[in-house]
């Protein structure tokens, strides 16, 4: 097997353009014996499988709008097929056909978070992936895609993309704007014992008020409880709670944000990386990475004057919530 990673971006403009960077690296990807997959929906399935002939068999078509459903799930299932077929003796190859339609810029931001820091989490796996970007794409997002994509495709050619960002350089980036402040009626509660079942009780009869799902409220109490006992352990007070729930974009979710009057350490890494096999067998804690699961989006940001994780879980759309 080929134990070389590479992530490349394909930029086309038309279907032309789009079959003459694909096909080379899924009949390469065949023709090696790869577990290939094909990441796109259904309109793209029906013209890669005309162009791919007989070689189409061999190749496992997924429906992309099912695939791109949650960042760090998406990451965390991608990069355990890796290492599954690695450890078949095979390359994984995927052919990503990523979702940016009706996205809200916090959830674009997200997946293009999650294209920067899988440059880290599948190292050593050998997996090989090909985003295709289309050139009708807003141009913000096809101008980050060459910052976090090491290598561009032109045909079967594969070139250096001078635009490439390291991938932790390119998290800072995105975490140099201020959150937006919260909106007036936020409710406020100063964390000042480390009592975490009336915590809990406290969070669970705010979010019942909401229209968050009972399932929402069940995965919030977790999240909650993991990013208060991190301000406790490792933070500096004031530690506060806040809850309200908005519509940016359209899109109603429900808020929770602990604040404290500490400073996270360099390299923390935030829980961007999937935790391995070998980690979870050692019995550590997943702690932000599990945060990350159990939410829609997770953002932070630290410094001088403290630190905020603000954990936001989608609520239906239908909901009528503050700032809607």
């Amino acid at each position: 097997m080929n134990d070389s990673f590479t992530h490349r971006v394909l930029p086309y403009d038309g279907m032309d353009q789009l079959l003459d960077g694909a096909l080379p690296f899924l009949h390469d990807g065949v023709d090696a014996g790869d577990r290939v997959l094909a990441v796109c929906g259904t309109a793209r399935e029906t013209l890669l499988r005309d162009a791919l002939g007989p070689a189409a068999s061999a190749v496992e078509f997924t429906d992309a709008t099912a695939w791109y459903a949650h960042p760090s799930r998406t990451l965390a299932d991608c990069l355990s097929d890796a290492d599954d077929t690695a450890w078949q003796g095979r390359r994984l190859r995927v052919l990503g056909d990523p979702v940016w339609a009706s996205r809200s810029p916090l959830e674009v931001a997200e997946w293009q978070r999650v294209e920067a820091v899988l440059n880290v989490a599948f190292r050593g796996t050998g997996a090989s992936l090909l985003c295709p970007y289309a050139a009708t794409l807003p141009a913000g997002v096809v101008a980050a895609a060459r910052k976090t994509h090491p290598e561009t495709v032109r045909g079967a050619r594969a070139l250096a993309n001078p635009g490439f960002v390291d991938p932790w350089v390119f998290c800072e980036q995105c975490d140099r704007e201020p959150l937006p402040a919260p909106p007036p009626g936020t409710d406020t509660f100063k964390i000042d014992r480390p009592d975490l079942f009336w915590l809990r009780a406290y969070v669970s009869e705010f979010a019942r008020q909401t229209p968050l799902p009972e399932d929402g409220v069940q995965r919030l109490l977790v999240a909650v409880t993991e990013i208060v006992t991190n301000a406790l352990r490792h933070g500096e007070p004031p530690i506060v709670l806040r809850m309200w729930t908005d519509a940016p974009d359209g899109r109603p979710g429900f808020v929770c944000e602990v604040s404290d009057g500490g400073r996270w350490p360099a390299g923390s890494g935030y829980g961007l990386i999937p935790p391995r096999p070998r980690a979870a067998d050692s019995g550590g804690r997943f702690g932000l990475w599990a945060v990350r699961l159990l939410c829609s989006v997770v953002q932070i940001r630290t410094g001088d004057h403290g630190s905020v994780v603000r954990l936001r879980l989608d609520l239906p759309f239908s909901a009528e919530v503050n700032g809607a």
